[in-house]
């Protein structure tokens, strides 16, 4: 039987095929293949598969190139149901593919199984996406960025290149180092979202169908446990479960027995909030924010507002309720 080999380019190597190539060799049919870095076709033609060189994209001939001027694939073009519109590189391309085969494979969840289709959807927006982004320059935002990110996975890997100046200008041992980064830091995040984050969205999923036992507005969520991340939960579950209205604070202990309120923002990626806690208790303290708020025990709110603090639930639990009260006022003009 013939050696199974992944082809990809040679020379200077990028975070796509890194991670493309390591992601292959997860799957059982890969797991022993040799990775040939060639540009040579007639070397590449022996290849089982090729990735990131050869100027082809043919599923049904295990070619993902990216580079060819005719390439404008993203996740959405291939799979309409998605809604990723970054152009894919090859790693993009490999994840799309057989995402879902490795992620079964490492997870132990069968495949059509809702919880590793969440798992695939959050691999990609929060991993794969930006490797997909970065090698093919597509920029965060508009404009000149305000400060430099250095240190991205895609960063590092490149690093581990050779420098331009030095002597030794063989690729091959930073591409074995490169394999590994990758790897390590795929298989982290893979494992703190299978073993930590998808646990939450149960926890997120059951305090939204128990809000109005907390308040009779149903805008107030209490989680009984602090360090739960809720944010993105949430707003897929609103969206899920078709909300009539959506929920303005979150509630859960910290880590010294005290209590929190938070304000749930207007998006993932925005620190604007759908209602900031009252602008009179703003960078207030201890005795003097109960005396203004008229709460017992209060421990603070942020000077932006999105956060405030008390030492038991019931005072946090006000908070919350007296700002929904003066929104609710205002909104009838009567503020």
């Amino acid at each position: 039987m013939y050696p199974v080999k992944i082809g990809t380019h040679d020379g200077t190597f990028h975070c796509d095929e890194v991670l493309a190539c390591y992601l292959l060799r997860q799957l059982p049919d890969y797991k022993d293949a040799e990775i040939i870095r060639t540009r040579d076709p007639v070397e590449l033609a022996k290849c089982d598969i090729v990735v990131d060189v050869g100027g082809v994209y043919d599923q049904k001939q295990h070619r993902y190139d990216h580079h060819q001027r005719s390439f404008k694939e993203t996740f959405n073009s291939l799979c309409p149901e998605k809604p990723w519109v970054t152009r894919l590189s090859s790693a993009g391309l490999v994840y799309l593919h057989f995402g879902r085969q490795i992620l079964s494979h490492l997870t132990g969840l069968e495949q059509g199984n809702r919880q590793l289709e969440i798992l695939f959807d959050k691999m990609y927006e929060n991993f794969v996406e930006e490797v997909d982004a970065v090698d093919n320059g597509i920029s965060q935002h508009d404009g000149e960025a305000r400060y430099t990110v250095s240190t991205t996975l895609s960063a590092r890997v490149s690093h581990l290149n050779p420098w331009w100046n030095s002597d030794f200008q063989d690729t091959e041992e930073g591409f074995k180092k490169a394999i590994s980064l990758v790897g390590e830091e795929f298989l982290g995040r893979l494992h703190y979202y299978q073993n930590a984050w998808l646990p939450a969205r149960v926890v997120v999923e059951a305090a939204i169908q128990t809000r109005h036992q907390v308040d009779a507005s149903g805008e107030i969520l209490l989680l009984a446990q602090g360090g739960c991340p809720w944010k993105d939960h949430l707003f897929s579950l609103e969206k899920e479960l078709k909300l009539d209205l959506t929920i303005k604070f979150v509630l859960y202990p910290d880590q010294n027995g005290q209590w929190r309120v938070q304000c749930v923002p207007a998006g993932l990626n925005t620190f604007h909030n759908r209602l900031s806690l009252l602008e009179d208790w703003h960078g207030i303290r201890d005795s003097a924010l109960s005396q203004i708020s008229g709460i017992p025990d209060c421990v603070f709110v942020h000077s932006s507002g999105f956060i405030g603090g008390n030492k038991t639930k019931e005072g946090v639990l006000d908070m919350a309720r007296r700002t929904l009260e003066a929104s609710y006022r205002c909104n009838a003009n009567i503020c």
